[in-house]
């Protein structure tokens, strides 16, 4: 048509449409501007992720909200090669966490640390240890060790500890799920402990360094030194292992003394906020095996 128009500059558009059989309106006809398809598919995508338990209709109804003039024809198609059609596995998301800076507390209780770590027997069966230090003077206050610990055991673990240590203001700890369990939540939120839990940001275990620290000098000096036979076993060197840390290995970060010497030296400058004037360490005299909280 373009073509004969051109050729031929006296030949109108009527006679042109009448020379090839074409209807006017038909050769005017210009389609509506469509949406472009990958902005479709990069929004369906968007939104099943961020609601993956929506379907179909509940997203194409969504983009009709958001002013789509799509055929759900069309949009379906599009939801169908995103494969958004199969069943999705979903997980458990973590809130997003502030990253909070590590400061040294003033005095002990203020704050403490939780992590866990794992290993296996000498043949080959694994289990963990559950680790707590007080960030004032790096004091090793637990370290359980058992073949599976629960979120009940850790609040097991805590209300022993803060029996004869006290409580403190706040606890930091990873995104593990022991800790993210509401048994855990319960406890530190009752109004007898009013207990902080600092979370931590995901994948950022420097921003836990304290218990990493001593997991790493508990991990050289102990689980990876020794095979161990049974859990009671790894149980008790670890007992023998934190009275040695507590009492006998100079911390270059506190002057080069044990964090028990550093704790009398330094724990009762400044008044605590729970009005704690005496702070029990852990004590294990490692000739008789016997624990002591003094």
């Amino acid at each position: 048509m373009e073509y004969a128009r051109t050729q031929y500059k006296d030949l109108s558009l009527r006679q042109a449409c009448r020379t090839f059989n074409l209807s006017s309106s038909v050769y005017r006809y210009q389609p509506l501007k469509r949406e472009d398809d990958i902005q479709v598919y990069d929004r369906l995508v968007g939104m099943a992720e961020k609601w993956p338990t929506w379907g179909f209709w509940k997203l194409n109804h969504r983009l009709r909200l958001e002013g789509s003039k799509l055929n759900h024809k069309r949009v379906y198609r599009l939801y169908k090669k995103a494969r958004l059609h199969l069943r999705r596995r979903t997980r458990k998301r973590v809130p997003a966490r502030i990253k909070q800076p590590l400061l040294q507390p003033l005095t002990p209780n203020l704050n403490w640390s939780m992590d866990f770590m794992r290993d296996t027997l000498w043949i080959g069966k694994p289990f963990r240890t559950f680790n707590i230090i007080d960030d004032f003077n790096r004091e090793a206050l637990n370290i359980t060790v058992s073949k599976s610990i629960t979120s009940e055991r850790v609040v097991k673990e805590l209300t022993q500890l803060t029996e004869w240590r006290g409580l403190p203001l706040s606890i930091r700890v990873d995104n593990g799920p022991e800790f993210l369990a509401h048994t855990l939540k319960e406890w530190c939120e009752d109004p007898a402990r009013s207990i902080e839990l600092i979370f931590i940001q995901k994948g950022k275990p420097s921003q836990n360094g304290y218990i990493e620290r001593l997991n790493k000098t508990f991990r050289e000096d102990i689980l990876d030194s020794y095979q161990f036979e049974d859990v009671n076993q790894a149980q008790k060197f670890a007992h023998e292992w934190m009275w040695m840390y507590n009492n006998e290995r100079p911390h270059e970060s506190l002057n080069n003394l044990p964090p028990t010497r550093f704790l009398l030296k330094y724990g009762k400058l400044h008044p605590h906020p729970r009005g704690y004037t005496e702070f029990p360490t852990f004590q294990q005299d490692i000739n008789t095996d016997n624990i002591l909280y003094i």
